[in-house]
């Protein structure tokens, strides 16, 4: 089309004349477009039928033709196996929202969407493909790393806003692109799985060691328990202390009641009255009785370590003590019922062996071909033969105006 312009600011440029010696811009008048394509339009006809029937005819039989195959895979939506501990640490704040709605945020944990595009763009997953169809003398390369790239150039992998994974192969076979197609769906899920086991695994041991650990720390608590209440003779510190309250209770009312008794009866009886000489023994008894339980130390009868049950001064120091190892050994007992959960869960996933890839649409032969398109070939060839043949035809006008072939 340049050339169209050009030749025709040529015609229009004005000049001092030519060798007939009519002046150039009664040749320019006289130059008129239509009239120009009506002479020449048997070439001009010829020349864009040519176009269009040879770039029909070559894109038909001579170029090759290419078919494509696309694979949909739905993402993973079940991405938190497992509860309790491993939702909480996989699952906080933004980062667990971005993941729960396919998002990718910046500095936020990858999605498995993502982690599924990247292992069908890994290096990895090419090389499968080129060795179990042979690519590389297919394309006729003589390097992995060319045939890597041509590989590379065929396959499209997409995600749609919706998070869908799509898998273009483009091949010059519909079968072949098809199955190349269905076998990166295949690798995808055959790598997932074993990151999956590999990751399984690695939490099992992890969580079988932390178990061990744990019951090791939970029977030396229980044993640290046992031993504080067999030392201190406190079975059950609450329940104890509230006795022992009472039961000195019950002692000082009765010193305090036979007190009140023996003040009235010394007002009426002589000082050697057996009667006085009893209730001062009975209220030196219960004194007794009051101390030995303040004490802890027992009297008569008590057994070798000399205490049956702890003092009265040392409960809430004893309360205090009894708490935090039953504090202990309660937050041990927690943990290694959460440890085991998880451990029996963590051996489930490693065990397990189910496809991690959902395909929403499987791949299949395609029965029409993307390339080459010989209707868009030709009628670009056409239009681009069409301006050609119009420069051409102005050209062979302009000659045959200066060799006085044709009238002014």
């Amino acid at each position: 089309m340049s050339r169209v312009l050009e030749a025709h600011q040529a015609v229009m440029t004005p000049s001092r004349g030519n060798g007939s010696g009519v002046p150039a811009q009664a040749q320019i008048g006289s130059l008129d477009f239509w009239a120009v394509l009506s002479r020449r339009r048997g070439l001009v006809s010829a020349i864009v039928l040519v176009s269009l029937l040879g770039t029909y005819a070559v894109s038909m039989l001579l170029l090759p033709k290419s078919y494509e195959s696309t694979a949909t895979l739905l993402p993973q939506l079940d991405s938190k196996e497992g509860g309790g501990l491993a939702a909480l640490l996989t699952a906080t704040g933004a980062g667990g929202m971005a993941q729960n709605l396919g998002a990718t945020l910046p500095n936020m944990p990858t999605t498995p969407t993502d982690v599924f595009v990247a292992i069908l763009k890994s290096r990895v997953m090419a090389d499968e493909v080129i060795a179990k169809f042979g690519l590389m003398a297919l394309y006729g390369e003589r390097t992995m790393h060319d045939t890597r790239a041509e590989l590379a150039e065929r396959v499209r992998i997409a995600v749609s806003k919706e998070k869908v994974i799509k898998v273009t192969v483009e091949d010059t076979n519909p079968q072949r692109a098809a199955d190349i197609a269905a076998h990166f769906v295949a690798g995808l899920d055959r790598l997932n799985r074993t990151l999956n086991v590999s990751k399984a695994g690695q939490n099992r041991a992890f969580l079988e060691r932390r178990l061990n650990e744990t019951m090791d720390t939970m029977a030396k608590a229980e044993e640290a328990l046992r031993d504080f209440q067999a030392k201190n003779k406190a079975v059950a510190v609450e329940a104890q202390s509230k006795a022992m309250i009472e039961a000195a209770a019950l002692i000082q009312g009765q010193i305090t009641a036979q007190e009140v008794q023996l003040q009235v009866m010394e007002g009426y009886l002589s000082p050697d009255n057996p009667d006085l000489s009893r209730i001062r023994s009975s209220i030196e008894e219960l004194r007794k009785q009051l101390g030995l339980m303040e004490s802890g130390k027992g009297g008569k009868g008590a057994p070798a370590g000399g205490r049956l049950h702890p003092a009265m001064v040392t409960v809430p120091d004893l309360a205090l003590q009894y708490g935090r190892l039953l504090r202990e050994l309660k937050v041990q007992e927690t943990l290694y019922a959460l440890l085991t959960s998880q451990y029996e869960q963590a051996k489930i996933t490693e065990a397990r062996d189910t496809p991690t890839v959902q395909v929403l649409d499987p791949p299949v032969p395609a029965d029409k071909q993307i390339k080459p398109r010989p209707v868009f070939y030709a009628a670009v060839a056409g239009v681009t033969g069409l301006c050609l043949a119009i420069v051409l035809a102005y050209v062979l006008e302009l000659r045959a105006r200066k060799t006085g072939g044709l009238p002014h």
